[in-house]
């Protein structure tokens, strides 16, 4: 379920407090599991750069 969240774009605070977790260890465990988003992270990276 973590990783449908993650991919799915829940920050990984919720999705850890959700389940019970530290983000640590969520993001160690599920981290491989996060596909794509590229284009869009690439955009929010730029535009917090002005």
């Amino acid at each position: 379920m973590a990783w449908f969240w993650l991919n799915a774009g829940v920050p990984p605070t919720e999705v850890a407090r959700r389940l019970g977790h530290g983000v640590a260890v969520l993001l160690r465990v599920y981290a491989n599991c996060i596909d794509g988003g590229d284009d869009t992270m690439n955009y929010k990276i730029g535009d917090a750069l002005g």
